[in-house]
C-alpha cells in the first residue's frame, strides 16, 4: 500500500458536514476535491443539492461538478471513468485526491469495480415506473425480493430509483442484480486510500440538521429553482435528475399532487430515509474513521487521522 499514490475518501449521511470539512482540507493542505455525487453534476440544480456557491468553488473547486444537463443520464461507471481520469490528474501534479460525497454506490464503484450491466431500457423502464403508479413502490419492492432478495434487502421498500434499476435488469438480461455483481470483474483501486465519514453521534442531531437546512433551501429559491427545471417542458419523473431527494417532492407540488405543507413534510421525510441509507452503507465500510460533525476541532481530528494514514506529513 505504501507503494501506492494516496487518496482521501470523505464520506457520510446527507447534512453531516462533509462539504465544510473538505473545503476546509482544501484549503489548508495539498490536495483537491472531487465530487461524488449524482446530483452536483447537473448544471441548474444547485440550492437542492446544496452545491457550493461560486466564492466557494474559487476558493475551493470541486471537479464532476456541473458536467451535464439535467435531461442526460449519468451512471456509476460513467462515473468511475471520470473519477479516475480526475484522480491521475490530481496525482500527476503532486496533490492528494480528495473524493467528498454521499453517493455510495459511486464510492462502491471507484473502489471495487464496475459490473458488466445491461445498458437502461428505456420502454422497461417506463413499463415499471407506470406499474408503480399503479401499484406503488413497497409492492414493487415485494417483487423485486421475489426474484432477487439479496438486492430487495439492501433497499428500502420507497427507494424507487434503485428498486426500478434492479428490476430492469433482471427483466433485460434475465439475470438479477446480484448475480452480475457476483459475476463482476474486480478492478482494485491503485490508490492507498483512507476512508473517512462525518456523521452527528446522535440520529436526533442528523434530523434536525436535514430539516433546518430543507428550509433553508426554501428560503434561499429552491422551489423557484425547480420551477425553471419544470417549465423546460423535457425533463419528467422518469429521469434520475428529476427524481433526485427534494427535487422529486417539489415537482409533485408544482404538478398539484400536494400541498405546500405536505410538500415539505415529504421532502425532509425523504431526505431522512435517504440518509438512513447512507449509514446503512457506511457500517459495512472496511477501514472506516468515524468524525463527530460536532467535534471543535474537526479539522484537526481528520489531520491526525491523515497523518498517521501517511497522507500528509505532519509538516505539510
Amino acid at each position: 500500500m505504501s507503494d501506492l499514490p494516496p487518496a482521501i475518501f470523505l464520506m457520510g449521511p446527507t447534512a453531516a458536514g462533509k462539504t465544510a470539512l473538505a473545503i476546509a482540507l482544501a484549503e489548508h493542505y495539498s490536495c483537491e476535491i472531487i465530487s461524488v455525487d449524482s446530483a452536483l453534476v447537473y448544471r441548474g440544480m444547485d440550492i437542492g443539492t446544496a452545491k457550493p456557491d461560486a466564492d466557494t468553488l474559487k476558493r475551493a473547486p470541486h471537479r464532476l461538478i456541473d458536467m451535464l444537463d439535467p435531461a442526460e443520464p449519468y451512471s456509476a461507471a460513467r462515473f468511475r471513468d471520470d473519477a479516475l481520469a480526475e484522480m491521475a490528474d490530481i496525482t500527476r501534479r503532486g496533490k492528494v485526491p480528495l473524493l467528498v460525497g454521499g453517493t455510495m454506490m459511486y464510492f462502491k464503484f471507484l473502489r471495487d469495480g464496475a459490473a458488466d450491466l445491461p445498458q437502461a431500457d428505456e420502454s422497461v423502464r417506463q413499463r415499471l415506473l407506470a406499474q408503480a403508479e399503479d401499484i406503488g413502490w413497497p409492492a414493487m419492492h415485494a417483487r423485486l425480493a421475489k426474484v432477487d432478495p439479496e438486492a430487495a434487502r439492501r433497499l428500502e421498500p420507497m427507494d424507487s430509483q434503485r428498486i426500478q434499476r434492479a428490476l430492469e435488469v433482471y427483466e433485460v438480461s434475465g439475470k438479477t442484480l446480484t448475480q452480475h455483481w457476483q459475476e463482476q470483474n474486480h478492478q482494485p483501486l491503485p490508490y492507498h486510500v483512507v476512508n473517512l465519514a462525518v456523521c452527528p453521534p446522535e440520529r436526533k442531531q442528523l434530523h434536525q440538521r436535514i430539516a433546518e437546512r430543507f428550509k433553508l433551501m426554501l428560503a434561499e429559491g429552491f422551489l423557484e429553482e425547480v420551477r425553471q427545471l419544470h417549465q423546460r417542458g423535457d425533463l419528467d419523473v422518469s429521469m434520475p435528475s428529476v427524481r433526485a431527494v427534494g427535487y422529486r417532492q417539489a415537482w409533485d407540488y408544482l404538478e398539484g399532487q400536494c400541498d405546500y405543507d405536505d410538500m415539505v413534510e415529504r421532502g425532509i421525510i425523504a431526505t431522512r430515509q435517504l440518509a438512513k441509507r447512507q449509514i446503512t452503507w457506511l457500517r459495512s465500510w472496511p477501514d472506516l474513521h468515524w468524525l463527530d460533525t460536532n467535534d471543535p476541532n474537526l479539522v484537526d481530528s481528520a489531520l491526525k487521522i491523515l497523518q498517521a494514514n501517511a497522507i500528509f506529513s505532519p509538516s505539510s
